[in-house]
């Protein structure tokens, strides 16, 4: 492939995280009332890329591998206005208690996201299923990765960063803060990089393979790029995160950095 070739799928994949990212925190910083009228429109958006997902999964060309994708992160962004919005969260929506500790802190932790996690498990399990057999696994496996990415940053957050992007919380869920622990360092952390990092060179050696075909080598480095990113996201946990330059656009609480003596 040329270079150009080999650029497009990893600054497609960096816009699509950065552009979807950044429209979801707009939309959830609108007045409430707006939220049926958006979360209806993206749910028939989110309907149509899963028929894309499915009958695209035969599909061995380069835009093939792009349409999976796309449909992916989609139906990603769905799922995460889902829970941004209050619609698909978990049974508990209290603070954590002062004296939580240890596997009851949790345990309450968990039933605060339940229902969305147990959404996004089954979702992976319904992507591999409409797929299986098919060439075209790129969709399902974007899908996998962000979910896998996501569930390491929740950890992380648990376990205590000292970065936690609280400004970014919406108001209806602010008492998710209360589950998050400032800490500087936690021993997830250095596992979640190192995992990260070798999973980007797996897919990087795979991508560059001579004999990887065009359509392949499109779909892992979309997911290459996505991984990345996802290495990129848990740094951010740790290191003052760029936000303002980031989402600025989208969040004006992005401009106010969270302060990690709080």
């Amino acid at each position: 492939m040329t270079l150009a070739a080999i650029a497009a799928p990893l600054a497609f994949a960096a816009f699509v995280w950065w552009f979807s990212t950044g429209m979801i925190l707009w939309l959830n910083r609108l007045q409430r009332r707006t939220f049926a009228w958006t979360f209806a429109a993206v749910s028939v958006a989110s309907c149509v890329a899963l028929f894309l997902l499915i009958v695209r999964a035969g599909d061995t060309s380069v835009a093939g591998a792009y349409i999976a994708f796309t449909s992916a992160v989609l139906i990603w962004g769905w799922h995460e206005m889902s829970f941004l919005m209050g619609y698909i969260v978990g049974p508990r929506r209290d603070v954590c208690p002062a004296d939580a500790k240890g596997w009851r802190r949790f345990r309450l932790a968990a039933s605060t996201l339940m229902h969305h996690e147990i959404a996004l498990a089954l979702t992976v399990v319904a992507f591999f299923t409409l797929t299986w057999g098919q060439p075209n696994q790129f969709g399902a496996l974007t899908f996998l990765l962000l979910w896998v990415m996501r569930l390491s940053a929740k950890f992380n957050l648990f376990l205590g960063a000292p970065y936690r992007a609280e400004e970014l919380m919406p108001a209806h869920l602010e008492h998710l803060k209360s589950y998050f622990r400032h800490r500087r360092m936690n021993l997830l952390f250095p596992v979640s990089i190192v995992g990260g990092a070798m999973l980007c060179a797996i897919v990087g050696i795979q991508a560059f393979s001579p004999d990887t075909s065009a359509f392949d080598q499109t779909g892992l480095l979309l997911l290459l790029s996505l991984a990345t990113l996802g290495v990129i996201e848990h740094v951010f946990l740790f290191v003052p995160p760029p936000n303002a330059a980031l989402w600025g656009w989208a969040a004006p609480e992005a401009r106010k950095q969270d302060n990690p003596a709080s």
